[in-house]
């Protein structure tokens, strides 16, 4: 990487003596020298770079299962990587030593890796896809759609595991290109609590589930329960129904809450907000509602919407297939919704 220049971003226009990145919700006007919100796209001489291409900052083979999709491949492994950095700012976040590296430095952190050298342990380690995770995959855009093109042509899927505030324009390249499932972060219910806790807008996250949806992508969608924040009768409702009127076939995962980063005030989620976020996701006609974060007890298992066998048991991060025969239940011949081998 020593004396490369960075590679030219995607999704930019001129804006005046500036350029404006269409990558993401924000739309961040960006003069000469400076940065956008993410800390990863720089205007340099009036044309918009990314800095974070090719430097590796995390890499792992995960159970599918943990990125969260319980629909898409179950019992398959998934190669995972990131680089530094996020668009939003959420102040309990649990990837933080992650997410807010980078920052203001000349250089991004991480380890100068080729688009193919991470297809090729992929192969090696017998992953039948590769997630882009842990940080936020939008911003590593270009980095991504190399390694997911490459992985694409190999036969494997790829995976987005991203809080959902990006262009529709991103959001079809990435369908037509390389991305075949995202499991999106929907993490409250109002605009207040997107623009103070997360510095984003819900309206640009609603659009692109339904986008996503719309375009062919497996979609699954997680919330953080976060007691005091999102965790009323009132914002669980609302965003249960939000995802239903997408698709009630969308999986949702909510998941529990311990206190991290600048949120270690907080308690830890009660069994019994994640309950009742379950019982409103039934009411809202969801099909397939999990409890994660949570040891035991069934909250993750798939059971057919339609006679409630179970298809699918978990244990963990693994899964035991019960009673699915293809992509129906066993018992009833109901079609399961997802992606199965």
């Amino acid at each position: 990487m020593i004396g490369m220049k960075p590679p030219i971003a995607m999704f930019q226009e001129p804006a005046g003596g500036a350029v404006r990145c269409r990558l993401c919700a924000h739309l961040c006007v960006v003069r000469p020298g400076r940065r956008g919100i993410c800390k990863v796209r720089e205007n340099r001489g009036g044309t918009l770079v990314t800095l974070s291409y090719g430097m590796l900052s995390s890499l792992a083979v995960d159970p599918i299962e943990k990125k969260p999709l319980f629909h898409f491949l179950p019992g398959s492994r998934s190669l995972s990587i990131a680089t530094a950095g996020c668009n939003m700012r959420c102040p309990w976040c649990q990837n933080h030593s992650l997410s807010r590296l980078g920052g203001r430095a000349p250089s991004m952190p991480g380890r100068w890796t080729e688009p193919e050298e991470i297809v090729e342990a992929a192969v090696e380690t017998r992953s039948a896809s590769v997630s882009y995770t842990y940080s936020e995959p939008t911003i590593f855009y270009e980095y991504a759609r190399a390694v997911g093109t490459l992985a694409r042509g190999k036969g494997m899927r790829n995976v987005f595991v991203t809080n959902g505030h990006i262009t529709p324009e991103a959001v079809r390249d990435a369908a037509e290109s390389f991305l075949d499932a995202a499991n999106v972060d929907l993490k409250g219910a109002t605009k207040s609590f997107y623009r103070h806790r997360c510095k984003a807008r819900i309206e640009a996250v609603r659009d692109s589930i339904a986008l996503m949806r719309s375009l062919g992508l497996w979609v699954e969608v997680t919330t953080l329960v976060i007691p005091g924040e999102n965790d009323s009768d009132a914002d669980l409702a609302s965003i249960a129904e939000l995802i239903a009127s997408v698709d009630a076939s969308i999986p949702w995962h909510v998941s529990r809450f311990h206190p991290d980063h600048e949120f270690r005030h907080a308690p830890a989620t009660p069994i019994e907000s994640l309950e009742r976020a379950a019982r409103h996701g039934r009411q809202a006609g969801l099909r397939y509602v999990y409890m994660g974060n949570v040891w035991g007890g069934g909250g993750e298992d798939t059971a057919c919407p339609s006679c409630g066998a179970v298809v699918m048991r978990r244990h963990g991060f693994s899964t035991q297939i019960e009673a699915l025969q293809g992509n129906a239940c066993g018992r009833c011949g109901m079609r399961i919704d997802g992606v199965f081998a």
